[in-house]
């Protein structure tokens, strides 16, 4: 008996289909079946996985989606009618219907998007040919009219349906799958196909594999309701028979139907698609003057070459103009020659229009022909780095050209793309979040309703980094391994969350990804709405098998704070500075990196990457390269080595003279994915293109092809005719032992090799924001706080850095402040924006008056001319509270008294006035309101407390600018914390957006591990919990941002008087991480910080020492600096005086007191 499952849910019905791609096909092989169908709800998303893997094992994929039809028309929305949807199967019998119905699916969701994706008749009759349609499960219309007894109307829709998609293309689909009334209907499906002559067909709804899987599906259910398995009022599939069933099972459900059985086969027989892989589908680029594109490419190419080299086209001799033609030619070859244009035109548009461009990304800064372009703005050749490692006609997948731009206007350059080619061409793309390992303990924990605390034990036994798996977790963990053996609940937890783990979650857009067609884009993939976005229904890589143009429109933040600062250094300094033509090899630039002082430095203001910088001491752009490619796990095992060599230059060996050349600017040591290409070629004679072949196999782990590429590495490679087409090591003159010493040691680094064209761009980036920190700090600083407006975590560690650096913020001025940070004098001032309740609307009128007709005299010119419309009393109050009317000189307690009274004062003259009751110069005097009476006005009172004003600050502006409450504490905090806000943020102040992800957040921050944090309680949150009994969360905030604890109900009686708000205290805790949540401190131990007397050290000095004498003394002083003040007491005029604080010394310092008693003598210096 032969039967074909044309009803199935994969994966990719997101928590409800249960069935695996690779799983289904397997079993359908299994199961002796030749065929199967995909019929995901409303969507696509699985169907080029599906199409592969059933390609590959032989099953003929039959391409379909269960759609959602609208009561009415598709544009309707109206609730309690148009929220019930009714459910049609749809199969693509050709590839006309396979283009018909990613167009379907597409409309579903642009068009008819209402909870779900809706199309209607309407959609249906245009786009009819080439499908197959099925009447679906209860939830189809035909079946639910029989359902509710309405026989006419069910023949009528059936009619229907049969007329859209012609004669012979509709069938009626009856199914055994133990839904309630589901045998009723199939009696009125078989009675309504005897009268109509609609034929019929058996499905079973597979939605799962097994029939024991129906506890999974269960699980995915209420993981997407968000319900628990003992919850009775949820969503629940009745029994278990919705799985892919044997034909002998479906036979025994049909075998009184057999049409039914056979409809089936014959449906697959006439379903026919074929997906092509093998050809691009690039837009074209329209050359100006109707110019042969690849001319236009070579003249742009040649121009650009000369205008940042000298080299002109007839010089060709030069190692550029060689490289640049053979690029040329490979691209041509390659069929690239639009892709090129389409990259140059779009940041042709953006750099014209005063848009910042990234200096490149990827592999893509390995080429000449992008550098020559300005695609790229880093010389490739300088760098040796390699075009073969970006496009190689060996290279199958498609190039990569990623593009950063300034992130407040990348959507310039998309809305440019998409006018030059068309709305229906350019679309988004889509990413899944998939189940992760803890991620999936967690869910399936919830949905099997055991309780948190046991689930969070549980993921937290699995270890937190890139790739891990349940499995792995198990052989790696033994106290899991133990606890899975002796638990079975926690064994049913594990086991559900193997079976759901790595299963997409959700569909989301992906940050950057763009993709452009020649034709419309449904053409080629279906379309869907994310957040607004339009984005295609199959991810990246897919699209670029099926031959889609993609690219990555990034914005990067650091670009915006380089544009920003650039500006205010033409402004303030009349400097134009051009980056495109600097030599990057300024040493007070690496000085200032190898310092450490990289807080704001692009991918070097991590505490690690600081530390590994001031170990490291960078003299040159390699050894930022180098750096940023180290400082990754993996990788960072080389970083002793990599240190040692440069130290010790003699001591660095090669295993083979030929290495020296390719190995010896990184001091000998393998750290890009380049070197692993330059070695096979140079030892072995490799191809460039062979070389990035074996590169990608060594990456990847490939052991089958590693080891045939051993050989082929040690003794080379003979055609058939015995003809040397690789020559081996061993023909070069490599000892055997050696060359696979090199090989070994090539194969164990590859995996964790670095792509150095990538970080050669990035490390641009990182020289260019270390350039602009060392010569104009101010106006840097200022453009990094501005780029965080918003994010007062951030704000309030870059005020802290501009401190040590010796830049004052100031707090916001009425008369001086801009919407965003704005630099005068050498100074940071807070901008007007950032100010709560001060919308950029009333921040915008009150510069424009304040540039229009002056700055304000006084708070009550300032109501007369700004207190009405967008700036209102709340307005004001905030501006008060943060200290913007500070200038006048009067108090803000003051302030705050009157200026409600002064408000409506003005209001009242204002009304009067426009009634024509007085003229404008009465109101002054009416009012009494004069320059010379402007004390009377407010109370006479004193200013709040220094306490109470720092509050104020914090509430307006989300930090602390005067002052700080625990400036008080810094030497207490610095003797026992040991762990700050700062550490728990991301790593560097900007992530790399990708899949090349340098950092990591929080630096040594572990799960687990034992920390003190110090700091002021902002907010206190207690909640009951299950048992009745209190537990508290707490924010505490320390001098650079906010740190959550969360502090359980034995713990909380113990410190509950110490753990109120305002309240200065020390915590000990451990650190608690997990998936998608910031850092918290699991609270163990609390005492309120006090502030500790500190000794002094006091010096006597005659009176009469010289100037350098003092100089010599302040130095020694500074080196041994410390947390302990220092007085000293001029015998000759009586007169102490405190030094100051970078000359204050470490009192542990025995050797710094030996020197000074030796200077001074014994009784002249005391520590007290």
């Amino acid at each position: 008996m032969e039967f074909v499952h044309l009803h199935v849910h994969t994966e990719y019905s997101l928590l409800d289909g249960a069935n695996r791609i690779k799983d289904l096909i397997s079993r359908v092989k299994s199961l002796g079946m030749n065929s199967v169908a995909i019929t995901d709800h409303g969507v696509m998303y699985g169907v080029i996985d599906f199409y592969k893997e059933a390609m590959a094992n032989g099953i003929k994929p039959i391409i379909g989606c269960e759609v959602y039809i609208a009561p009415g028309s598709r544009k309707n929305r109206e609730t309690g009618i148009d929220d019930e949807n009714a459910h049609l199967v749809l199969l693509a019998e050709d590839n006309t219907g396979y283009r018909n119905l990613m167009k379907i699916v597409s409309i579903g969701f642009t068009e008819g998007f209402y909870y779900k994706p809706r199309v209607d008749t309407e959609v249906l009759r245009e786009y009819s040919k080439g499908i197959i349609a099925l009447s679906a499960c209860l939830s189809g219309k035909v079946p639910d009219a029989l359902r509710q007894g309405n026989y006419e109307q069910a023949k009528r829709f059936a009619l229907e349906y049969e007329e859209i998609f012609g004669k012979g293309n509709f069938y009626l689909e009856l199914q055994h799958t133990g839904v309630e009334d589901q045998n009723l209907v199939n009696q009125q499906l078989i009675r309504l196909a005897r009268e109509t002559g609609i034929p019929l067909v058996a499905t079973n709804d597979a939605h799962y594999l097994k029939r024991e899987d129906a506890r999974i599906h269960d699980i995915l259910l209420c993981i997407q309701t968000g319900k628990t398995v003992n919850d009775e009022d949820r969503m629940k599939f009745p029994g278990s028979e919705m799985y892919v069933k044997s034909p002998e099972e479906m036979e025994q459900a049909f075998g009184f139907i057999p049409e039914a059985l056979e409809n089936t086969v014959k449906i697959a027989q006439r379903c026919n698609v074929t997906i092509d892989f093998n050809n691009l589908h690039l837009p074209k680029f329209d050359v100006p003057n109707g110019e042969d594109p690849y001319e236009y490419l070579c003249r742009l190419c040649f121009d650009g070459l000369e205008r940042i080299k000298g080299i002109k086209r007839t010089d060709y001799e030069s190692p550029e103009y060689k490289r640049l033609v053979q690029e040329l030619e490979t691209i041509r070859n390659m069929g690239y020659v639009d892709y090129f244009l389409i990259v140059w035109d779009f940041i042709r548009f953006a750099r014209e229009k005063g848009i910042m461009v990234g200096p490149g990304r990827g592999s893509a800064a390995g080429s000449l022909v992008a550098y020559c372009l300005g695609i790229t703005n880093i010389d490739p050749i300088r760098y040796n780095l390699i075009f073969e490692r970006f496009l190689n006609p060996e290279r199958i997948s498609m190039p990569d050209i990623d593009i950063d731009f300034c992130y407040e206007r990348r959507q310039e350059v998309i809305e440019y793309v998409i006018e030059k080619y068309g709305e229906d061409r350019v679309a988004q793309i889509i990413t899944f979040g998939t189940m992760a390992a803890r991620a999936a303990i967690r869910d399936v924990g919830r949905a099997l309703d055991i309780p948190y605390g046991e689930v969070d034990r549980v993921a937290k036994m699995i270890p937190f980094q890139l790739g891990m798996t349940i499995e792995r977790a198990l052989d790696m963990n033994p106290e899991l391994s133990d606890l899975y053996n002796s638990d079975d609940r926690i064994r049913e937890l594990i086991d559900t969350a193997k079976a759901v783990e790595g299963m997409p979650r959700h569909a989301s857009t992906h940050a950057a990804g763009v993709v452009i067609s020649r034709e419309p884009i449904t053409e080629y993939v279906p379309l869907q709405k994310n957040e607004g976005n339009i984005t295609t229904q199959f991810t990246m890589n897919i699209l670029e098998e099926l031959g889609l143009l993609k690219m990555d429109f990034l914005g990067l933040r650091t670009l915006t704070v380089i544009r920003d600062t650039i500006d205010l250094v033409k402004k303030n300094h009349g400097r134009i500075v051009d980056f495109d033509n600097m030599a990057m090899d300024d040493p007070e630039v690496f000085r200032l990196i190898g310092s450490g002082n990289t807080a704001g430095v692009f991918q070097l203001e991590s505490a690690g990457m600081t530390q590994f910088m001031k170990d490291l001491q960078p003299g040159t752009l390699e050894d930022i390269i180098a750096g940023i490619s180290l400082y990754r796990p993996g990788p960072m095992d080389q970083i002793p080595r990599y240190l040692e060599n440069k130290r010790n230059p003699e001591k660095i060996t090669y295993k083979h003279p030929m290495l020296e050349k390719i190995l010896n600017v990184t001091y000998g040591c393998m750290i890009y994915q380049e070197q692993v290409m330059q070695v096979v070629r140079e030892l072995a004679g490799y191809s460039m293109g062979r070389a990035d072949l074996v590169r990608r196999a060594m990456a990847k782990k490939k052991m089958d092809v590693m080891q045939k590429e051993r050989h082929n590495f040690i003794y080379g490679i003979l055609d058939k005719k015995g003809n040397v087409e690789v020559e081996g090591a061993v023909r070069r003159g490599v000892d055997e032992k050696i060359a696979n010493e090199i090989f070994d040691e090539m194969v164990a680094f590859a995996s964790y090799a670095f792509n150095k064209s990538h970080a050669a761009a990035y490390a641009v980036v990182a020289y260019q924001t270390a350039w602009l920190k060392r010569y104009y700090p101010v106006e840097f600083m200022a453009s990094l706080m501005n780029s965080f407006l918003g994010n007062n975590e951030k704000i309030s560690y870059y005020v802290h850095e501009c401190e040590s650096m010796g830049i004052a913020v100031l707090p916001p001025d009425i008369n001086e402040s801009y919407p965003g940070f704005s630099v005068s004098g050498g100074k940071i001032r807070f901008g007007l924006a950032a100010v709560k309740n001060v919308g950029i609307s009333a921040v915008r009128a009150i510069i424009k008056e304040r540039e229009t007709n002056g700055k304000f005299k006084d708070f009550r010119d300032f109501c007369q001319r700004c207190g009405q419309n967008e700036v209102n009393k709340r307005c004001i109050e905030s501006l008060i509270k943060c200290g913007a009317f500070d200038v006048f000189g009067i108090y803000r307690s003051k302030l705050m008294a009157a200026y409600e009274k002064i408000l409506n004062g003005v209001h009242e003259d204002l009304r009067r006035n426009m009634e024509g009751q007085q003229s404008l110069f009465d109101i002054i005097g009416d009012t009494g309101y004069k320059n010379n009476q402007e004390d009377d006005i407010y109370p006479d009172i004193k200013e709040f407390p220094k306490k109470r004003l720092l509050a104020m600050e914090k509430e307006t502006l989300g930090l602390y600018i005067s002052g700080h409450p625990l400036s008080e504490f810094e030497d207490e905090i610095r003797k026992y914390v040991t762990l700050f806000s700062s550490s728990l943020q991301n790593s560097g102040f900007e992530g790399d957006i990708g899949d090349m992800e340098i950092h990591h957040m929080g630096d040594n921050v572990r799960d687990g591990m034992e920390v003190v944090i110090g700091g002021i309680i902002a907010s206190r949150k207690v909640k009951t919990t299950k048992n009745d009994n209190l537990m508290a969360f707490l924010d505490i905030e320390d001098m650079y941002g906010t740190i959550e604890v969360i502090v359980f109900p034995a713990v909380l009686k113990k410190y509950s008087d110490i753990l109120t708000e305002e309240n200065i205290v020390l915590v000990k805790g451990r650190v608690s991480v997990k998936e998608d949540e910031s850092p918290k401190i699991i609270l163990n131990e609390a005492r309120t910080m006090k502030k500790e007397i500190g000794k002094k050290l006091f010096l006597r000095l005659s009176g009469f020492e010289d100037e350098d004498w003092m100089d010599s003394l302040l130095a020694t002083l500074k080196f041994f600096h410390g947390s302990t003040p220092v007085c000293i007491f001029n015998n000759s005029t009586g007169q102490y005086s405190m030094v100051s604080k970078e000359n204050w010394i470490d009192e542990r310092s025995e050797v710094l007191l030996e020197e000074l008693r030796e200077r001074l003598g014994s009784d002249n210096v005391k520590l007290v």
